[in-house]
């Protein structure tokens, strides 16, 4: 009987290797030959899944977010089924961008590699505004139901807030990238301040459930 090959299964086999020679050997020197070699695959395989550089590549970096964006999902859930306030939910969910482990630090290496080559490529460019505008999103939603419970007052411009949360998260994972000393608790001292400059009130819904367990 033939085997039955997961044809989803070969193209993440074949975007994850794709992943991690960028993120070892940067945009430019990453061909489908290291590629191939990486996957222990022939180079006419991944002709055949994809149709050229540019459908690897975005096959590759939605791969890359939509793994990321799964775990701020799981994030977010474990937080709302414990209550938790939603700044502490969205402290969760921005570290998820910063490369505290290895997993995310070769994210934020292959992001870092799109970012420098969309400057010459339009295609490029596109994927990265777009991953960009979608994680902003979720903070946006963020700072509105933050106000919605009580966290954030109500005159906060959302949007701006939250591209003052996400440019320090940037700027902060490309300081930690460079770090060889992994203090995976620093981060706090930078995010903690302007995370508190947004969410300045107490969520009611915490209240709330603080004064049923007092039993009042």
């Amino acid at each position: 009987m033939p085997k039955i090959v997961d044809h989803e299964d070969r193209r993440r086999l074949i975007a994850r290797a794709f992943q991690e020679q960028v993120a070892e050997l940067g945009f430019a020197t990453t061909t489908y030959a290291r590629v191939a070699a990486s996957a222990n695959i022939s180079v006419g395989l991944i002709q055949h899944y994809f149709a050229d550089r540019n459908a690897l590549i975005e096959f590759a970096y939605h791969d890359l977010v939509q793994r990321r964006d799964e775990r701020i999902e799981a994030g977010v859930a474990a937080g709302e089924k414990k209550r938790w306030p939603i700044r502490r939910i969205l402290d969760d969910v921005v570290r998820e961008l910063l490369p505290l482990d290895e997993q995310r630090r070769r994210e934020h290496r292959v992001a870092h590699q799109l970012q420098l080559a969309a400057a010459q490529d339009p295609h490029l460019a596109a994927l990265a505004v777009g991953a960009h505008e979608a994680l902003q999103q979720r903070v946006v939603t963020a700072v509105r139901n933050g106000k919605e419970c009580g966290e954030v007052e109500s005159g906060v411009n959302a949007p701006i807030a939250a591209v003052r949360i996400i440019s320090t998260v940037y700027g902060l994972a490309d300081i930690l990238s460079l770090r060889t000393d992994r203090q995976p608790d620093r981060h706090h001292q930078v995010l903690d301040p302007i995370l508190a400059t947004v969410f300045t009130g107490e969520c009611r819904r915490s209240k709330a459930r603080l004064h049923a367990l007092a039993g009042g």
